[in-house]
């Protein structure tokens, strides 16, 4: 009796039922009718009954979930239905999603043929790294009378994990590496120089060094030839994170923290597969992760883990402690991506002595955050006092935000002032100019 649940068209008929009898009272040729009708309906409800319970398994379901759920990207649930009836079927499937989704009001409905098959997808955007717990799929099961629905209860408890975004990692890996055409978002740096390991000899293209041009080859094949070089390789990569409250805030429901995680896990794959070492370094008021760069086989899925257990922290960053940890882990000069958050002036202030120490030892290059929302509040136009007001606060964050940039740019501190949306597009640019220009 559990599994049994009347539908709105069994309630309808009652009630039409009711309201016939009621009005047999005053027109006493209706009475019959009404019970003619009453009898009838039993029957056809009694059948429909017999029709949903006589199959002992009437439908088969199965969940699938991807091998990693990715952090602040749509990820795609499939769910696979079989109807075991000897007619078609109607479906409402509630799948009892995990808690941290705070879906209340999750509901599909579906037509399957008699034993058929279907495949139905949703998708789910988690906004916290850990374990989502899925409970079992409710399916409702309506036949073609639909007075009666059954409810079966398939699919097991899954637990999924939410690991660092996977899914931009390899969106960015085939713009990053891809030469086959210009990609959108990935741009293209003119190398300067030739500190770089010969590969091979091809045809001129605009943008190529003149200094590069092969006579020999050119005279040869009557038209021009370009020497081309490889990228210098195994230069030490750090992704520095800092953990402290001012990651905290969030863009999109997601704190500024995970999109520097998932920033920090597609800058450790693009330089790996740069032939690049990479490590990674978290802190706040002490140190979380220290994972010495390396080219391995296993540091991508080492970063990966470790990336997946980080918290963030309610304390202020100790930059003192970043400066100790990395003059005992880091041998020659590294390019250091750092990602943090200033809030105000003062708070930069504060660190200046530590980026200035990191910048003369290292190749520096610190990443904060602006907010797109406040940038578009601050182009609204203002329809009344209250509203200047705002848009005038807006103005001066902004402002504020760029001075920062400009002061650190001053320094001789690389920079990138970026929205959290495109934080890793930004950083993996850098990347690529600074290879180009031959500083790492």
């Amino acid at each position: 009796m559990k599994s049994l649940f009347l539908s709105q068209r069994f309630f309808v008929i009652m009630a039409s039922l009711i309201i016939l009898f009621f009005l047999g009272f005053g027109f006493e040729f209706l009475f019959p009718v009404a019970q003619v009708f009453l009898m009838l309906f039993i029957v056809v409800f009694a059948t429909d009954l017999w029709l949903m319970y006589k199959t002992r398994h009437p439908i088969k379901v199965k969940r699938k979930l991807p091998e990693l759920l990715s952090l602040a990207d749509k990820n795609t649930i499939t769910l696979l239905l079989r109807n075991n009836y000897l007619f078609n079927i109607k479906v409402s499937i509630i799948d009892e999603l995990p808690y941290q989704l705070q879906e209340r009001d999750f509901e599909m409905e579906e037509e399957i043929e008699a034993r058929k098959k279907i495949k139905i997808t949703y998708e789910i955007f988690p906004d916290e790294r850990g374990e989502y717990r899925f409970g079992k799929v409710n399916v409702f099961v309506e036949g073609f009378i639909g007075l009666v629905k059954r409810r079966v209860r398939g699919a097991k408890a899954t637990i999924g994990k939410v690991y660092p975004s996977v899914i931009q990692m390899k969106n960015l890996e085939l713009l990053a590496l891809s030469r086959i055409s210009t990609l959108e978002g990935v741009k293209k740096m003119r190398r300067i120089g030739h500190n770089y390991e010969f590969e091979q000899i091809k045809s001129y293209a605009h943008g190529d060094d003149i200094r590069s041009i092969n006579w020999k080859a050119t005279g040869k094949r009557h038209s021009l030839m370009v020497n081309q070089y490889q990228d210098e390789r195994a230069q030490q990569v750090y992704m520095i994170i800092d953990k402290s409250r001012a990651m905290e805030l969030r863009f999109n429901e997601v704190r500024y923290l995970d999109y520097a995680i998932n920033s920090a896990l597609v800058m450790a794959n693009i330089a790996l597969k740069k032939y690049d070492k990479a490590g990674l370094i978290t802190f706040s008021d002490k140190i979380g992760a220290s994972i010495k760069a390396e080219r391995s086989k296993i540091q991508l899925r080492r970063i990966l883990e470790q990336l997946y257990r980080e918290n963030p922290s309610e304390k202020e960053a100790d930059y003192d402690l970043l400066m100790r940890i990395t003059r005992k882990m880091l041998y020659g000069r590294s390019l250091l991506l750092l990602y943090t958050n200033f809030e105000s002036e003062s708070s930069l202030e504060r660190v200046f002595p530590y980026l200035r120490r990191l910048n003369k030892l290292h190749l520096l290059v610190v990443i904060f955050f602006e907010d797109s929302e406040i940038a578009d509040f601050a182009l609204n136009t203002a329809k009344n006092k209250n509203q200047v007001y705002e848009n005038v606060l807006a103005g001066t964050y902004l402002t504020n935000k760029r001075k920062m940039r400009s002061q650190l740019q001053k320094m001789g501190i690389q920079t990138i002032l970026t929205t959290p949306e495109n934080l890793s597009l930004d950083t993996l640019n850098k990347y690529l100019e600074l290879k180009a220009r031959g500083l790492i």
